[in-house]
């Protein structure tokens, strides 16, 4: 008897085990490490894919190596994302896997066309990751893919590498996403421009960067802001942890540097009179990294007036950002809708249908709160006599 159920339960466990009929080979699959989806002239979609060769790296390719050791490029051309995806996969001897691909970038015709349909496919898809980073670029989208950086594998990781680093606006798929089914419905992304190649370089041997922010109404481009309005957007948006300021110290012709290392952003919205008002709230703190003039940071009251300065600056930064958005696009990119949606769901409602017409009309008044904790390592500026040094 004992040993009837020993071989039932044996038997039994046989339904348990889990089979590898689904498992799919390396050497199987075209892994896409970036993808470049732009409009062609006759208003055909056009999907470049820079596929990883595995093989490559077995070869002994690495640093300064080039991406075109390291990568394929191929093109497919169709009437919507997927038919192009499937003129892709015809010239790949591999079955397309796009659970690498950190990178999508999006030609400038396409996004001034609208790209609702063409991300629809890229959401929908199971494959595609959502913290996958997404562009718009200036050059030419095939161009970018076709880069050879000097210092990173391929471009499509350089371009990774930048927001990871919070050298621009960081917005992956998923962001997105909720950036165009939010309340006010509008988007951001990152900007990418081609640095001209050195001179004896030929035109691939150069890299990607990124150049401010193009801005969306819905899913249609409509403009673009520089590095400086882009990083006021960081500040807003609670993205910027990390940064380098510099700006000049009362009346002083020279500069102090000071890099926050930390700093935190509220929004605080309010209804008062049929006006309506936002508060930027902006605590900051940071360290003296350089000093060009003549002050001496270890006097207190020194300090409290570059804290001042400081603060200016920050401030100067934000209201930069908001001015064109509010003047020149009357786009909401930074989460006032949602602010006012939270805090005033009734008042909210009445007004969603038109808070493009809303968004210009809003007061608006930055608070900032910065503190310097450490003047540095020297006292007083390095090579400067003491007789010199101003308080």
């Amino acid at each position: 008897m004992k040993r009837f159920f020993l071989s039932l339960s044996f038997f039994l466990s046989i339904f348990m085990l889990s089979g590898c009929w689904d498992r799919v080979e390396v050497n199987d699959i075209a892994i896409i490490t970036a993808t470049a989806i732009d409009l062609t002239e006759d208003n055909q979609i056009k999907v470049t894919a820079q596929v990883f060769i595995p093989r490559a790296l077995s070869g002994g390719g690495g640093l300064g190596t080039g991406g075109g050791d390291l990568t394929l490029i191929r093109t497919g051309i169709g009437s919507n994302l997927a038919d192009a995806v499937s003129k892709l996969q015809m010239v790949l001897p591999r079955t397309i896997f796009w659970g690498q691909c950190k990178v999508f970038i999006f030609g400038m015709g396409l996004a001034e066309n609208g790209i609702r349909e063409q991300f629809d496919f890229l959401v929908r898809h199971p494959e595609p990751r959502g913290r996958a980073f997404m562009f718009v670029s200036k050059a030419d989208t095939e161009k970018v893919l076709q880069l050879l950086p000097p210092l990173e594998r391929y471009s499509g990781e350089v371009l990774k590498e930048l927001l990871d680093f919070k050298i621009g606006l960081p917005v992956t798929m998923k962001d997105l996403d909720l950036m165009l089914t939010s309340d006010a419905q509008n988007a951001v992304l990152p900007l990418i421009k081609v640095y001209p190649p050195n001179k004896g370089k030929t035109e691939n041997e150069s890299i990607p960067y990124i150049s401010g922010s193009a801005i969306f109404s819905k899913d249609k481009m409509i403009g673009t802001i520089g590095e400086y309005e882009t990083r006021g957007i960081m500040w807003i948006k609670n993205m910027l942890k990390y940064s380098t300021i510099s700006f000049k110290a009362g009346n002083e012709e020279e500069e102090i540097s000071v890099s926050p290392v930390q700093s935190d952003v509220k929004l605080k919205p309010r209804i008062s009179k049929d006006k309506w008002k936002m508060t930027i709230k902006v605590q900051a703190e940071g360290d003296v990294v350089q000093n060009e003039t003549k002050l001496n940071l270890m006097d207190p009251e020194t300090i409290k007036r570059l804290e001042i300065d400081f603060g200016k600056n920050i401030k100067h930064r934000i209201e930069a950002a908001i001015d064109p958005l509010q003047k020149e696009f009357n786009i909401d990119i930074i989460d006032f809708a949602t602010e006012f949606h939270h805090h005033y769901p009734k008042e909210w409602k009445k007004v969603k249908n038109r808070w493009n017409e809303i968004f210009p009309q809003i007061e608006v008044s930055v608070d900032v709160n910065a503190n310097i904790r450490r003047p540095g390592y020297t006292s007083t500026p390095s090579g400067l006599p003491k007789d010199e040094v101003k308080k």
